[in-house]
């Protein structure tokens, strides 16, 4: 049996964290689905009541895709209510290259990472620069608070 794996991440701005995401992981806006100019008209074709799509919806997109293919798409469902707690699981972006790095020069790919993302709306919470065990990252929060790590 083949499987595929969506990551499904509720927020209240798809279209923003379309726009993070795709930074943040080097993905692209997924396109609607062949034959179709927006996604909306894609649901309208398939039958989905417009009752059932959130206001403004469809005319961009609400999902990132891995443009080679590799890693899972991430869809942004948009709900009502807002983010109240810590995430149970957050993103890793592994740009340091691992311990066979030195780390001073993983210490500058995360650097130069947190500065584009930060650019991009993300909050760096903290950086955790612990030489005596290898280890240079940075906490931080995505523009609608979920918590990520970049390595």
């Amino acid at each position: 049996m083949e499987m595929t794996v969506q990551l499904t991440i509720d927020c209240s701005d798809p279209q923003a964290m379309v726009a993070f995401w795709s930074e943040a992981l080097g993905y692209v806006p997924e396109p609607p689905p062949d034959g179709h100019t927006t996604w909306r008209a894609y649901w309208a074709a398939i039958g989905v009541p417009e009752s059932e799509l959130p206001s403004g919806a469809g005319d961009v997109p609400e999902s990132i895709i891995d443009p080679a293919g590799r890693g899972p798409r991430v869809w942004f469902q948009q709900v009502p209510e807002p983010k109240v707690a810590k995430n149970r699981w957050h993103f890793d972006l592994k740009v340091g290259g691992g311990r066979d790095v030195p780390l001073d020069l993983r210490a500058r790919r995360v650097t130069a990472t947190v500065e584009r993302l930060v650019e991009a709306g993300a909050t760096l919470l903290k950086i955790k620069d612990e030489p005596e065990a290898g280890l240079y990252a940075a906490a931080m929060r995505d523009p609608e608070g979920n918590e990520f790590d970049v390595v």
